[in-house]
């Protein structure tokens, strides 16, 4: 029989940064970890590695009332949700709550206070405190809206999502350290190819800067695969000699596309995380990122590491673009330095700390 304590996550996409986590959870706290999770989304493939301790269900395998006994089976010292999106997690979650166990509301879901939210918060504020102990969310943003959703603070926790800074750190230490004679002027968007993403606009705003002789010898490169690839890879600018479009690049190959680049930009309309900018600060990368975009919160101060534009304002991205594009290769390297120690400011290892508290934590009425 297992002595170890043991986590239940009900997932809905994973990512590779999240298994990192989840491996130092097992790693360092001696953690079993039970893992439902939906199917792989087309637009995001990752090759998935699992660490040992970690059981994986597949979510449409199984039925409400097989997730009820699976639940029950495991026994689960700790149970974890993505949001309220799916019905059956939930009627887990209630379960294992009325048993008097820690069940944790995981999102990144910001509070914009629109009409949608506040009547969220009317049709799930009762329901949900019946349902989930505590909430976890990415940023204060998230943490406001957990906050009208009814949950007390000492139930609120921050850091969900934290990039694999095991793989980024060293990079961009060694990045930083080779970079002493030229920055490279390459910029990277890593990003899927969806409306909200701001990947036409990008191309629009580079490739007119690079034909009025702007943009210096600066090239932009995108990382990704989605639903308007082939519209914008086929777009006069999407054409333009001095973009590249890389398509969908494996967690564990992207050190060879960094290494080649200097700078990162997400020009979203709407983000309400990005793990791809923790990763990219970690790096040693300089930021360029939309208003809407909200790991900004913790790894961009504007005019340190980067440069904040307002989301879908195509005048002001061109003015962050004209701005990068200005900088000596010694402000480059200042930034990229202030990004690296932004970026080691929350790690996995933080990510497991808050796992083992919210395992240990008293229930708040």
């Amino acid at each position: 029989m297992s002595t170890h304590r043991k986590a239940l996550f009900l997932y809905t996409e994973l990512a590779p940064y999240f298994l990192a986590c989840v491996e130092e959870l097992v790693r360092d706290h001696d953690v079993e970890v039970h893992l439902v999770r939906w199917p792989v989304n087309r637009e995001a493939p990752f090759d998935l590695r699992f660490a040992d301790r970690v059981r994986v269900y597949e979510r449409d395998a199984h039925d409400e009332q097989a997730l009820l006994r699976l639940a029950h089976g495991v026994g689960p010292d700790i149970a974890f949700a993505s949001g309220w999106v799916d019905k059956a997690y939930l009627r887990v979650c209630r379960m294992l709550h009325k048993q008097g166990l820690p069940t944790v509301m995981c999102s990144d879901t910001a509070w914009r206070g629109d009409a949608r939210q506040w009547a969220a918060v009317a049709a799930t504020r009762l329901w949900l405190r019946r349902t989930f102990s505590h909430a976890w969310v990415t940023g204060g943003a998230q943490a406001r809206y957990a906050r009208r959703l009814g949950f007390p603070d000492l139930n609120i926790r921050t850091g969900f999502y934290s990039a694999d800074t095991a793989r980024f750190l060293p990079l961009g230490r060694r990045l930083i350290a080779q970079r002493t004679d030229r920055w490279p002027h390459r910029l990277l968007c890593v990003a899927r190819y969806i409306p909200t993403k701001g990947h036409q606009v990008l191309c629009d705003t580079f490739a007119t800067l690079c034909d009025q002789g702007l943009a210096g010898d600066w090239e932009l490169w995108i990382a990704g695969t989605g639903e308007l690839q082939e519209q914008v890879m086929g777009s006069p600018s999407g054409r333009h000699a001095r973009v590249r479009h890389l398509g969908f690049v494996q967690a564990h190959d992207m050190a060879k596309v960094v290494e080649q680049c200097g700078a990162f930009v997400l020009p979203s309309t709407y983000e309400p995380w990005g793990v791809v900018v923790h990763e990219h600060a970690c790096a040693g990368l300089p930021l360029l990122l939309s208003s809407a975009v909200g790991a900004g919160e913790r790894f961009l101060v504007p005019g340190a590491n980067g440069v904040r534009f307002a989301a879908g304002d195509r005048s002001d991205l061109r003015t962050a673009l004209l701005r990068l594009f200005q900088c000596s290769d010694a402000d480059l390297m200042a930034m990229g330095r202030k990004s690296h120690a932004l970026g080691a400011e929350w790690t996995p290892a933080d990510w497991a700390r808050v796992v083992m508290d919210l395992m240990n934590a008293r229930r708040e009425a």
